[in-house]
């Protein structure tokens, strides 16, 4: 697995409580978790612990294709970050306090099926979908 990691940031109008929460709880997980308004995410659950898994089903609108994303945490400082890992790959998210907004950072091993622009932009339309959400509630 290449060392490279790839990081997407988006800047939210929002306490760091609030984007904590609508990050991880799964009744705004499925409100927000897809890259393109053609996909959705019917289902999550999310075990916010050491060992704990993470699970979101993520299909298209139309039935045509879907998969679940599956992780379990390694690492969890409460309100702060969080890591967790999937198939040998290792996703860390960070939310740091700046002025008045948060920062929310994510970090991943890429895939090798899928060009590194291709993963990096399907991840930030994920997290400009959850920014547009968390600002919009």
């Amino acid at each position: 697995m290449s060392t490279l990691k790839i990081t997407v940031q988006a800047t939210i109008s929002a306490a760091r409580s609030k984007v904590w929460d609508y990050y991880t709880n799964p009744k705004h997980i499925i409100n927000w978790n897809f890259a393109d308004p053609s996909w959705h995410c019917p289902s999550a659950s999310n075990d916010l612990v050491v060992g704990g898994r993470f699970v979101a089903k993520m299909e298209a609108r139309d039935g045509s294709f879907g998969f679940v994303f599956e992780a379990v945490y390694t690492e969890i400082i409460e309100g702060e970050m969080f890591a967790y890992g999937f198939e040998g790959r290792t996703i860390t998210v960070e939310f740091k306090d700046v002025i008045g907004h948060t920062l929310v950072t994510v970090s991943f091993d890429p895939e090798t099926e899928n060009p590194i622009e291709l993963q990096r932009n399907g991840w930030q339309a994920i997290l400009d979908n959850f920014k547009q959400y968390t600002e919009r509630n």
